[in-house]
């Protein structure tokens, strides 16, 4: 299903455009190969040209999901299907990784990915207990500062994008966890610094996110979620310039009412929805969460108060799902993350600051210039929706045309091919 760039211009008259930070009234944009070419008003259409009428829609930049688990090309397919053009992978197999990495350069039909590959944690420490339970094939862990550089090293080898620090004592799941020492922790940041990766700590717990702050990290791949966050981690994270993916509708899959139970019902998303992890929230919905998940030291309203109080201050919040799939969780790739945004909503942002957090926010923070935003020499990774999103967020749920790197996206695929794809990975 691999496709190739489109062969001819696409411009489209008279859309709203939401450039990555607000809202421009009837525009024109001219699409020319991977590429924008020209934003403004009353372009001349060049030669063979298709003209699209945007009027009464909005034009975005391609969405943009700041913390995946992927594992297989069928879940960039159904991200990409959702107007994410692009997923930000927080881990797994260096294997896996590369394999989606490579498929994403080659297939305008998949979402664009980068990746974290290996996870730096303590010896026994989160996610080890996956390995013990057979979920995840075993992986190398770092004892002491002295094996930080060596370990980094090795995640550039295996092609990492950006490196992710597990800080995670076991709350969230109720079981003790090892910690790597705060020094270690300083060492990896600095290991990776010097490299130019940027650093994203998995925390879910206050202790945890004060620790990774005081570290030197780049960002938060959750919001502290075990309790109220006191002012002063509040202003900690202003003041190093830390971002936070507060990942709302991960924590909101562990509780009796996910998100997802809403979106699947929604006519604008269920047709895309693939149809096994449709039956497997129907199972979902009959289990009790502390069966399905296991006990619970985690409230999602403790992450929303948390990640608002930070984004008041000027700390980025960017739109983030931790979507992977299966095993009891219902968050997955694409449908959860207009969840997400839902739910960035419901916690207190204008629907507008929710589009920034889920386009120029990210790209910027992972440095991804060539993306979430509109502007000419931009990556045409673009979405346009009906409605006005920037006053009602659902309304980017009404999908009618979908570009990546200039090619339109064909959203009537078969689901047996894209079963296909899962099942050749």
């Amino acid at each position: 299903m691999t496709t190739a760039h489109a062969t001819s211009p696409t411009l489209i008259r008279q859309a709203a455009v939401f450039d990555g930070s607000r809202l421009l009234s009837a525009q024109d944009v001219l699409i020319d190969g991977p590429v924008i070419a020209a934003v403004g008003t009353r372009l001349e259409a060049p030669d063979g040209a298709t003209v699209l009428d945007g009027a009464g829609h909005t034009l975005l930049p391609g969405l943009i999901d700041a913390h995946t688990h992927t594992t297989d090309t069928a879940q960039l397919r159904q991200a990409l299907l959702f107007g994410i053009t692009t997923e930000l992978d927080m881990g797994g197999s260096a294997e896996t990784a590369r394999r989606m990495r490579a498929a994403a350069d080659e297939r305008d039909d998949l979402a664009d990915v980068r990746v974290a590959t290996t996870g730096a944690t303590a010896p026994g420490g989160h996610p080890c207990q996956l390995v013990e339970l057979g979920m995840i094939e075993p992986f190398p862990t770092v004892g002491g500062p002295d094996e930080a550089d060596a370990f980094v090293a090795a995640r550039v080898a295996e092609g990492a994008d950006h490196l992710k620090i597990f800080i995670e004592d076991g709350t969230a799941i109720g079981k003790p966890l090892p910690l790597m020492s705060p020094q270690t922790v300083t060492a990896l940041i600095r290991a990776a610094h010097e490299r130019g990766l940027r650093t994203v700590a998995h925390t879910l717990t206050r202790s945890a996110a004060r620790q990774a702050i005081d570290c030197g990290i780049d960002g938060l791949a959750h919001a502290p979620a075990d309790g109220p966050s006191d002012q002063a981690l509040i202003e900690a994270a202003v003041a190093a310039g830390v971002f936070v993916v507060p990942t709302l509708t991960a924590l909101t899959g562990m509780t009796a009412v996910p998100a997802e139970y809403e979106l699947c019902d929604d006519p604008r998303l269920r047709p895309y929805a693939d149809p096994q992890w449709l039956a497997d929230l129907d199972e979902i919905r009959t289990t009790d969460p502390a069966r399905r998940i296991g006990p619970i030291g985690v409230e999602p309203q403790y992450a929303a108060d948390a990640a608002l109080r930070m984004f008041r201050l000027g700390v980025p919040l960017l739109a983030g799902t931790d979507g992977t799939g299966g095993h009891g969780h219902p968050t997955t790739h694409g449908i959860s993350y207009h969840g997400e945004l839902a739910l960035l909503v419901a916690a207190g942002l204008t629907p507008a600051q929710a589009l920034t957090a889920a386009t120029s926010a990210p790209a910027d923070a992972f440095g991804l210039s060539d993306r979430g935003r509109i502007g000419p020499g931009l990556r045409a990774d673009l979405l346009l929706v009906a409605g006005d999103p920037t006053r009602d967020i659902t309304a980017l749920r009404a999908i009618t045309a979908l570009w990546r790197t200039g090619t339109l996206v064909e959203r009537t695929a078969p689901l047996a091919e894209q079963t296909k794809d899962r099942t050749q990975e």
